[in-house]
């Protein structure tokens, strides 16, 4: 199936939220806390949302709330910035079917990473994703994360994959960051390929480093913050970088460490998102919400003057 004409921007630049996905249960959104969410999010300047991706715990959801939570962001975001919908799954004819689904609603670009539970070599993991680019009726964007599938996109495999004309680039979430200057010098082969940081405390050093910019998950919280520090290394205002960088440092140091399970990012942006009132704070299974000391340890980082400019204007939950 040729891609659907839309405006993704190729190269994409700029800062893409990985969304967290706000619950009321098990298998209910939050509906308005997905309004408030959205648009918190877009106020801070970002360039693209993504969707369904390891802070939004899509493989976690099932499949009817997938779609719904697709159809709702792209009819709230109407075209302001690009979409990214993330359809990793086990089973090949799911992936293609959430596809099919997110192009109807309305989105402009699709992420996929790895199969996660057969172990296959880098053979057969381009063969998969040239079938399957084949069937998809949006551009794609390769999702590196081998801490969580076991496999990883090898540089041979991604200069292979860069031949598909709809196989538009790749985020990298390895934290390696002489393979990701690799993957960028890898780029300059093609002028609308794009290479996208994952782990938001290389994200300055991304760019510097050729990159086109971050799916940064603390721009769930501070959006302008990951704004400003992708736009500051795009100058190359190093006394800006260090500063910027130094509290988004903070925030992974603090944040991201309260919980100390897989899900641990998500668990702490949705405490403290639900602490600015924006969204609940329910977790998908297996994983819970956290503790009440956890809770109160994120209320008092809330506090923090650094982070004080870059929050919403609601008043925390006492």
């Amino acid at each position: 199936m040729a891609p659907q004409a839309n405006n993704l921007p190729r190269p994409l630049r700029g800062i893409i939220p990985p969304m967290v996905t706000p619950l009321a249960d098990r298998d209910t959104l939050d509906t308005a806390g997905l309004q408030r969410l959205i648009e918190h999010i877009l106020s801070g300047g970002v360039h693209g949302l993504f969707i369904l991706g390891t802070t939004g715990e899509g493989p976690s959801l099932s499949y009817r709330l997938r779609c719904q939570l697709i159809d709702r962001v792209c009819e709230q975001v109407a075209g302001r910035v690009p979409v990214l919908v993330g359809i990793s799954d086990t089973a090949f004819i799911e992936s293609v079917n959430l596809a099919e689904y997110a192009a109807d609603a309305g989105a402009q670009a699709l992420v996929l990473t790895p199969p996660y539970y057969f172990p296959m070599g880098q053979v057969e993991l381009q063969q998969y994703v040239a079938h399957i680019a084949a069937e998809l009726p949006l551009p794609l964007m390769l999702y590196n994360i081998p801490s969580h599938t076991k496999v990883r996109f090898e540089l041979d495999t991604v200069r292979g994959l860069m031949e598909i004309a709809n196989v538009a680039g790749i985020k990298d979430s390895c934290a390696d960051m002489i393979f990701f200057q690799h993957l960028c010098r890898l780029a300059a082969e093609r002028s609308d390929w794009t290479v996208l940081m994952g782990p938001e405390e290389l994200l300055a050093d991304a760019v510097l480093s050729g990159g086109h910019g971050g799916v940064c998950g603390g721009a769930n919280l501070c959006p302008q913050l990951y704004v400003d520090l992708y736009h500051a290394a795009q100058r190359r205002d190093m006394d800006q970088v260090a500063q910027l960088r130094a509290r988004v440092l903070w925030i992974a140091k603090n944040f991201y460490t309260i919980a100390r399970h897989g899900a641990a990012v998500t668990a702490a942006l949705k405490c403290a998102l639900r602490s600015l009132e924006i969204c609940d704070d329910f977790m998908a299974e297996p994983f819970q919400r956290l503790t009440d000391p956890q809770r109160d340890a994120i209320q008092a980082y809330l506090a923090e003057a650094d982070l004080r400019s870059y929050l919403p204007s609601a008043r925390c939950r006492q």
